[in-house]
């Protein structure tokens, strides 16, 4: 009987041994979504940007913090810095157009560029009475429409998007995005809602050309019938992480649901 043949064609070579240290390096290095990436969060003091701060950070990000309020952007800055990432906090009022040019063209010097601009302010919503929409003050209903559409995500999305634009990347986030059918809230934050959608895909519209990405995220507030659970803040902060990154170039003009099924798209 004849031997088979012995080739080199055939032979594998051995796969080199690594460490246990350098396997666990190497998984990390993979698995930072936003290495080298420069983020501009505001509402950075608040449950969400807290979360989204810290995810930021922890994903490879070099984050600044901006809110109205010192103390709580210095305590999220802390946190960060004590497990080993880059903050830097700036007290401002996201709706002041003076203040947030300042603070991003400040950014883009010190940083070289902006990547990412998340805006999570909170909206000024008085708690709504049980008389329908139509038996409210005008002023007291319309209350968060112009911050949402006109003085904060406009200012902050017009700002980034100027440095954005010469690098021909970057994305633009913000959490709201209406909720199906019908709203029933009895003041104007539903209202304000579908003012940002609007705003999201005129500048989806607009800046694609140049490579922005703007995207919402969209949760639920408020209670929810068991056995529905709304998605935590950390919930937010990994998707927001995921869209924000690299890994998600598709994500270019669109609202991501991300309230762990309490609202459900049709």
């Amino acid at each position: 009987m004849r031997r088979p043949l012995k080739s080199p064609l055939f032979t594998l070579p051995r796969a080199p041994t690594a460490s246990v240290g350098a396997l666990r390096d190497a998984e990390e290095r993979i698995a930072m979504l936003l290495e080298n990436k420069v983020a501009v969060i505001y509402g950075a003091g608040g449950r969400v940007g807290r979360a989204v701060a810290r995810t930021f950070a922890r994903e490879g990000a070099e984050v600044f913090l901006a809110g109205r309020t010192r103390a709580t952007l210095d305590a999220v800055a802390d946190e960060i810095r004590t497990a080993g990432g880059t903050a830097v906090t700036t007290r401002l009022d996201a709706r002041d157009e003076q203040d947030v040019n300042a603070f991003v063209d400040g950014v883009a010097g010190r940083a070289g560029r902006i990547d990412i601009s998340f805006n999570l302010i909170g909206y000024d919503i008085a708690p709504p009475p049980p008389a329908p929409s139509a038996g409210r003050p005008a002023r007291e209903f319309a209350r968060p429409v112009p911050t949402a559409a006109t003085w904060s995500h406009f200012l902050t999305t017009g700002a980034a998007a100027r440095h954005m634009a010469v690098r021909r990347s970057g994305a633009i986030l913000a959490l709201g995005g209406p909720a199906p059918g019908p709203a029933a809230g009895p003041g104007g934050f539903d209202v304000a809602l579908d003012a940002l959608e609007g705003l999201r895909r005129q500048w989806a519209a607009q800046l694609g050309r140049y490579g922005i990405r703007v995207v919402t995220l969209k949760a639920a507030a408020g209670e929810t019938p068991e056995p529905i659970r709304t998605a935590t803040p950390a919930d937010i902060a990994a998707a927001a992480a995921l869209v924000a990154s690299d890994r998600a170039p598709a994500l270019a003009s669109a609202t991501v649901n991300v309230s762990r099924r309490a609202l459900v798209d049709f």
